[in-house]
């Protein structure tokens, strides 16, 4: 089963994917990950995506599509993924439906103000990349990382004014792909701003039928 998760910055998208690829047996495929490995390991190409992500814009089409078909490549995503974070354009569609069948478009549905607040107190441990929340899910010591003892960042993407510009972004570039999966019969809408257990309980209700 091949699944895209469409929705704002903020929707809850990775947390959804994160638990929903146990049950599915299938791999969640960020492209937010794929990123920050190639900005961790500095390549060449990560030191472009840093400096792009960190302005709020989004990272250029022939980039984004050669780092996903080579996950396809691994063995892991023979049975279907996660997709999380692509396609972001009309054009990354049309060119992911010549590679792979997708099944099923989640659209995580936030409103602005709740994607803002969401972002705006996400912190993450450098090292490890767990990520934190000061009102959802703070950490047991305030700033600090609960296994690492290392000082929490706040992310240059998750700053008020990045967050604005990537949801202006959203919607001039991504949220046509809406109305692109609906005239496909693929899009599936799930309210994004309750629980993510109950969001859970929604999207594997809505796979089941």
């Amino acid at each position: 089963m091949n699944l895209v998760f469409l929705g704002p910055p903020g929707a809850g998208k990775g947390t959804i994917a994160n638990k929903a690829k146990e049950i599915l047996s299938i791999p969640h495929i960020s492209t937010g990950d794929l990123f920050r490995s190639a900005i961790k390991n500095e390549t060449e190409l990560g030191k472009k995506v840093k400096t792009i992500l960190a302005s709020g814009e989004l990272v250029p089409d022939s980039v984004t599509i050669d780092m996903v078909i080579e996950r396809f490549m691994e063995s892991d995503t023979q049975k279907g993924c996660i997709l999380d974070g692509f396609p972001r354009t009309i054009f990354q569609a049309d060119e992911l439906s010549k590679i792979r069948k997708i099944d099923h478009v989640i659209n995580f549905e936030l409103d602005t103000s709740s994607v803002v607040k969401r972002l705006s107190g996400r912190r993450v441990c450098k090292s490890t990349g767990k990520t934190y929340h000061t009102i959802y899910n703070p950490p047991k010591i305030e700033g600090i990382d609960d296994e690492t003892g290392e000082p929490l960042i706040q992310r240059e993407d998750d700053k008020e004014e990045a967050i604005l510009n990537r949801l202006k972004v959203y919607e001039e570039q991504t949220a046509p792909l809406i109305a692109y999966y609906e005239k496909l019969g693929l899009l599936r809408n799930i309210d994004a701003s309750v629980a993510p257990e109950l969001v859970l309980q929604e999207l594997l209700s809505l796979l089941s039928k």
